[in-house]
């Protein structure tokens, strides 16, 4: 039997696909994200399940749904491309571990992950195409048949029974009178037709959960025993050999040793600065430099230091690679001190958060480096720690508001406010969104109450950021549109109240 036919599972499948294509439309066509997106997650993962009734023979398959429901949590909070990125991630997951195809162990994992989020879109087209091929096979006619002869009886009855609740309910007999076919036909776009299209691939993707079949040949090509090296000296003997390793990680940790000198000296220390060198070029200039030095050195450590080669096996070369990792996550904490900072002169950004949290991943992967060499654990095992670290590290940012993060730390640091520092980029900090909204009131009543009518940004945004709010207000009067993060920040204007900035007053003249 072919994987693809006419077969009772693969009807439930593509009439569950339409059903999704249309809730999809319904909820997303159109209309703003927000709380509509963990509502279609949780219903595609309802459709997955039954879509697998077999699965729930498990006396554990409750734990599956239950982590699930906590990985889409985050949508409740705020509908992001971090949040949605992460319930992709385990949506795929879970409708592989239900489908039987999910391997152990985290690295198998996340490679299996990768596999399918790149095939996903591709499932429908080829699944469609390897059935027509069928169709051919056994003959279009039987097929035709066939799939009329699955959908006659149901359609039939069913329009029976809409006709009888048409003549018994008023209502719905008015419903069927407002159906206007030209009119329906008039309203199919070809923008929303795509849309169909997309919405067809990506949740296709998920009720056949399947991984690319050029994965199962890579396997049946590999040779079932490793195959024998030979025993001759080659250039990799060479260039990676235990003379060379030990004598690159004497040098490497000598260079290592002169810039954490000088952190340690003009950072850590606070001497003087040669003149014409301020502390915010300084630490500019090397913040981001220096992360990649520190990821070629942990690609360099797992290079040299294989499990159960001769340069791991080593005790100096072990004592020097851990001197000099060490070294490279001292030298990620300064590349943090050195963002702090900038940071502190030119404010904060997107951008640099993230620098923030990339510098912790790559200090954290250069401690599991160490675990590894010191435990005699396995790449899969370094791989994993790390996959896992990152998944908790994405998860836990789905729940920060970094919008409001940074507008707040920008506005009590800027000029305005401390008097000190530089100028607020209020036109950043409007483009942030609504989570910027309670940041920009503050600094707004700065501004009256210091009388800055001369400021360059009093005459502007008042006016804007009435019409901003006006416009968000105007947005969450849609249901679809509503979150955790929008509803605390409703009650916060709510409880504010109309936006009131005081005017500045003039300096009065003095009698004569």
């Amino acid at each position: 039997m072919t994987a693809i036919s006419l077969t009772p599972s693969y009807c439930r499948r593509v009439g569950a696909a339409v059903l999704l294509v249309a809730l999809a439309d319904f909820l997303f066509y159109g209309q703003p994200a927000g709380i509509t997106v963990f509502l279609f997650a949780i219903v595609l993962a309802a459709a997955v399940i039954a879509m697998h009734p077999a699965a729930l023979s498990d006396g554990r398959v409750w734990l599956r749904p239950l982590a699930l429901f906590a990985a889409l949590l985050p949508l409740v909070e705020n509908v992001s491309p971090l949040s949605v990125l992460v319930a992709i991630a385990v949506l795929a997951v879970f409708a592989l571990s239900l489908a039987g195809r999910l391997r152990t162990g985290l690295a198998r994992i996340a490679g299996q992950l990768g596999l399918f989020l790149l095939a996903a879109p591709f499932r429908f087209a080829r699944d469609f195409l390897r059935w027509r091929k069928v169709a051919r096979r056994l003959g279009r006619r039987r097929i035709r048949l066939a799939a009329i002869a699955v959908w006659a009886m149901p359609l039939t009855l069913g329009a029976v029974f809409l006709a009888l609740f048409g003549a018994a309910n008023p209502i719905i007999e008015h419903w069927l009178s407002l159906i206007d076919l030209y009119a329906l036909l008039e309203r199919i776009e070809v923008e929303r037709l795509i849309f169909w299209l997309l919405a067809l691939a990506g949740v296709w993707a998920f009720l056949r959960p399947r991984l690319p079949r050029f994965v199962s040949r890579i396997r049946q090509a590999m040779p079932a025993t490793p195959v024998a090296r030979s025993k001759s000296t080659t250039a990799e003997d060479i260039i990676f050999g235990k003379a060379a390793i030990l004598r690159a990680l004497v040098v490497f940790n000598a260079l290592f040793s002169v810039q954490t000198a000088l952190d340690a000296t003009y950072l850590w220390g606070g001497a003087a600065l040669p003149d014409g060198l301020t502390y915010a070029a300084y630490a500019h200039r090397g913040a981001y430099p220096l992360i990649v030095t520190a990821l070629l050195a942990a690609g360099f450590v797992l290079a040299a230091l294989r499990p159960n080669s001769e340069t791991s096996r080593d005790p100096l070369i072990r004592r020097l690679v851990y001197l000099w990792v060490a070294q490279n996550i001292v030298l990620v904490i300064s590349s943090m001190l050195r963002l702090d900072l900038y940071v502190g002169v030119y404010a904060l950004t997107y951008l640099r958060i993230a620098a923030f949290i990339w510098m912790g991943l790559v200090a954290a992967g250069l401690a599991f480096i160490i675990a590894r060499i010191a435990l005699t654990k396995s790449s899969e095992w370094l791989l994993s720690a790390n996959l896992l670290t990152l998944s908790a590290t994405l998860y836990a940012c789905s729940y920060i508001n970094f919008a409001a993060l940074i507008a707040n730390y920008n506005v009590d640091h800027s000029l305005e406010m401390t008097g000190q520092g530089v100028p607020l980029d209020g036109w950043y900090l409007r483009d942030l969104g609504p989570g910027a909204f309670p940041a920009l009131d503050r600094f707004l009543a700065q501004l009256g109450s210091t009388a800055a009518s001369g400021h360059p940004l009093w005459h502007d945004f008042p006016d804007l950021r009435r019409q901003d709010e006006i416009h968000w207000r105007a947005e969450q009067k849609n249901w679809r549109a509503w979150s955790f993060r929008d509803w605390r920040l409703a009650r916060y204007l709510d409880k504010r109240g109309p936006l009131v900035v005081p005017q500045p007053t003039e300096p009065s003249m003095p009698d004569r």
